[in-house]
């Protein structure tokens, strides 16, 4: 029988501090408190004392405060100890592991790519590589599964594991003993020049690596974008003290980035220091209805000040401090403790119930399905949440999340069913993997640097035949008007697949972007800027 204590009881308890206690006195409040802790503590004291059965109470705490989260707003989160560190790897930018990028195809663990620098590449670790064996112990499975992977091959720095691969053209089977290392998570996409002087940055999030990265996509470019098309598109936020650094790149010193307000908090503001590589830089940021948090905070600044152009779609509305509590079992929990508020004094946060999550995640849902992806009159603001920006005087709203000054609607037009199985079912991917894994020696030969590879591989060379018969395999066969709906971006898409597995992921956005309205519509504005 597992025993309580104290401070695990205490943390449950001062959740329930939050709306009994608002009009009472510190020292009510306070009595009121340790009546609520004795009382709990009473009441596991006699389960766990007295109950025939015995009660797993590290089951039973977790529960009771992930209860008391669900009466919180809809960002309060509780983590418990096994999935803190889950959770903390994509922000802070690193994991601890061997490096590779993998797919699992037909029961078979296939290295899709080494990461570059990383204990795998540095023992001679291949792409197309099949790892069958970890530790002497065969994997390959109908049962093998991501997590699995994760669990096999990640591990504390220093740490050794021997891995069995076959490999192709090779009889015997080799073996490679690799010392676990420190393995980089980006947060930037992709980086290259969109248009002569127009710099294209895709942000998938906000980490502790954000800031090295930005800089280091410019280092060596030999000369300074005239302008930057930022693109923050189903980027959900992370660090705030990175969203800080990208906004005041855009700012002068002393201007304000944002302030938070919260109702026990008082209102903190945070400025720009004035360092920023691109103050007079024209700036077109890419948003829609998958950014938050973060991503909002740069393009409410970037739009507050008049800096520059936002295009896409409304960004989800995530605009809530949240503070780390760490417990004495190593979970955590992550409370709101305050509103973000952009330069003008608009609030990012959508406004949402109390302990009503669900609902909440309804309403987001419900903007779809009164158009407000193919529709900027489908918004609902009323003109009482109307703000002027700082230096223009232009009309911005508040009510959650950022509004465009451009507003560019969905395309869906590609979405067949056919397109949409596919996808789901992860069909495409695994065909590119297949194929890539007889042709690309032939390919790397073929076109030995990106550039040869996007004027050569024409929509003809995409082997899209070869993707249809896969996909019969499954049971799945296009209809006519299926193809002429989806086909051409089918195609474009697998040539970006195969761009990334062969150049990069940078290479995949150089391929896909160009379809896309939203990029091209940023590419229109810019282009009025300059």
């Amino acid at each position: 029988m597992k025993k309580i204590s104290n401070t695990a009881l205490t943390v449950v308890l001062i959740l329930l501090s939050t709306a009994p206690f608002q009009n009472l006195s510190a020292q009510e409040s306070g009595n009121l408190l340790n009546e609520q802790v004795n009382k709990l503590g009473q009441a596991l004291f006699y389960i766990t004392q007295y109950h025939l059965d015995t009660l797993n109470t590290d089951v039973a705490v977790d529960e009771m405060i992930e209860t008391l989260m669900g009466k919180l707003d809809p960002h309060s989160t509780y983590i418990p100890a096994e999935d803190v560190q889950n959770m903390n790897e994509p922000l802070e930018g690193n994991f601890e592991g061997i490096g590779i990028e993998f797919a699992i195809i037909r029961d078979t663990l296939v290295v899709v790519n080494p990461v570059a620098g990383a204990p795998s590449e540095s023992v001679g670790i291949r792409a197309d590589d099949r790892i069958v064996a970890v530790d002497g112990e065969e994997i390959s499975s109908s049962v093998l599964t991501n997590q699995k992977v994760f669990g096999l091959l990640r591990g504390p720095k220093g740490t050794r594991v021997s891995l069995t691969v076959i490999r192709r053209g090779e009889k015997e089977p080799l073996y490679f003993e690799v010392v676990r290392d420190r393995i980089p998570i980006h947060s930037i996409d992709a980086a290259y020049w969109a248009a002569p002087g127009v710099m294209y940055v895709r942000l998938n999030k906000f980490a502790l690596t954000t800031q090295d990265e930005f800089i280091d996509a410019f280092r060596d470019l030999g000369e300074m974008p005239r302008g930057l098309i930022l693109d923050l598109q189903g980027n959900g936020g992370g660090f705030l003290g990175a969203a800080l650094f990208l906004a005041e790149q855009f700012l002068n010193k002393g201007e304000l980035i944002l302030f938070t307000e919260g109702g026990k908090t008082t209102r903190q503001e945070v400025k720009a220091s004035g360092m920023g590589f691109f103050i007079n830089t024209p700036v077109v940021v890419l948003m829609d209805e998958r950014s938050a948090s973060a991503s909002e905070i740069v393009a409410g600044a970037i739009q507050d000040w008049d800096r520059g152009v936002i295009v896409g779609r409304r960004s989800f509305g995530k605009g809530l401090v949240q503070q780390l509590f760490p417990l004495n079992d190593g979970s955590e929990m992550r409370l709101t403790v305050a509103r973000y508020h952009t330069p003008s004094g608009r609030v990012i946060q959508t406004p949402y119930v109390m302990g009503e999550k669900e609902l909440y995640y309804k309403d987001f849902m419900e903007r779809y399905e009164r158009g407000e992806s193919f529709n900027a009159d489908s918004v609902r603001i009323p003109d009482s949440l109307a703000f002027r920006t700082l230096r223009e005087n232009r009309i911005v709203y508040g009510g959650g999340g950022i509004m465009p000054d451009v507003f560019v609607p969905a395309d869906t037009t590609y979405y067949s069913g056919f397109y949409i199985q596919l996808a789901r079912r992860g069909i495409i991917n695994e065909f590119i993997n297949g194929y890539l894994d007889t042709e690309r020696e032939r390919l790397a030969r073929l076109y030995p640097d990106f550039e040869s590879f996007d004027k050569g591989m024409t929509s003809v060379e995409v082997p899209f035949a070869g993707l249809l018969d896969f996909a019969a395999t499954f049971g799945l066969v296009p209809k006519e008007e299926e193809l002429a709906t989806s086909g051409n971006h089918m195609r474009l898409q697998m040539k970006a697949l195969i761009a990334a597995r062969l150049y990069g992921t940078s290479s995949f956005y150089r391929v896909i972007n160009p379809v896309y309205p939203e990029y091209s519509k940023a590419l229109e504005v810019m282009n009025g800027l300059l």
